[in-house]
């Protein structure tokens, strides 16, 4: 299988290319490429698909197999790819990702994109929605037992379930403690991706995550999205914000007039390769054709 190493300000995904030949067993695939002693090495697998209502789709699982119907960082990333490999001249695109069509803009310098600017959507609060045990229209600063402690949770979904949490400061929790209790919480049927943020000012926001599925990672996108939503609702911060995570920073704007959420930030590639799947143990044929990179 070839294949494309791709960051987006440190949230690494291994994309593979199957606009035309498409890869069987994505699951078990992200499982072994994941692996950061015997596989690639990554937060997860995203294949590049194509779609009749979106110029491409986009499918991500995470390192433990499972799907993710969102990736914020993930998306720019596949924005990058089809336009540098030429797989697209657009630097508008429309890009399906979990059942939901995403809007691009792609800032190209020198031939090659540098910078993706994504309309997330619209946040969605409604806890049955997102989805979150609770009652009412919105669950902001409610208060959640984990780890013997209680935390004020503010819940968000960007197209897949968050919990931002508030904190004096996040520099030195314990994550690998701390995450998993929130990520299989029982008032989260199908897990969450949980952000422990600091606020820097009206302005900034200083953010660690711990993603259902992959554990703490340098960077979410959507996560982003929803500490910045979150931090509006409790009146912390302005809606234009710099988000700093531990990769790098993204830009994001909950733009009042249409309540869509705005993401910009970089994508970047950073090698090639072929990998054998059969040698790490995947059976013979259950990666089905060998997914080409786009010339």
């Amino acid at each position: 299988m070839k294949f494309t190493k791709m960051h987006g300000i440190g949230n690494d995904y291994v994309y593979v290319d199957c606009t035309k030949v498409p890869l069987k067993n994505p699951e078990e695939t992200a499982r072994l490429v994941s692996d950061r002693h015997k596989g690639i090495g990554s937060d997860g697998l995203i294949l590049i698909q194509p779609a009749k209502e979106a110029d491409f789709e986009m499918a991500m699982y995470n390192a433990d197999g499972s799907y993710g119907k969102m990736c914020g960082n993930g998306i720019r990333c596949v924005a990058k790819y089809v336009y540098d490999k030429g797989l697209t001249h657009k630097t508008d695109l429309r890009i399906l990702s979990g059942g939901a069509v995403k809007h691009l803009k792609l800032m190209v310098e020198n031939g090659k994109v540098s910078q993706v600017q994504v309309n997330m959507g619209e946040p969605i609060l409604k806890p049955s929605q997102i989805p979150v045990l609770g009652e009412g229209e919105r669950l902001v600063a409610e208060p959640f037992s984990a780890a013997g402690q209680t935390y004020a949770v503010t819940c968000v979904s960007m197209g897949n379930p968050h919990a931002v949490i508030f904190l004096e400061e996040v520099k030195n929790l314990k994550l690998p403690e701390l995450g998993p209790e929130f990520e299989k919480h029982e008032r989260f049927p199908d897990r969450v991706n949980t952000e422990f943020v600091r606020v820097v000012d009206q302005h900034t926001l200083e953010m660690r995550v711990w993603e259902r599925g992959s554990g703490e990672t340098l960077a979410c996108g959507t996560g982003a999205c929803a500490t910045a939503v979150a931090a509006v609702l409790n009146g912390f911060t302005e809606r234009k914000v710099t988000v700093r995570l531990l990769g790098g920073d993204l830009e994001i704007f909950w733009n009042e007039e249409d309540n869509c959420v705005y993401m910009t930030g970089p994508a970047a590639e950073v090698f090639e390769g072929e990998i054998d799947l059969e040698a790490l143990g995947l059976c013979p044929g259950a990666a089905g054709g060998t997914a080409e990179l786009g010339k």
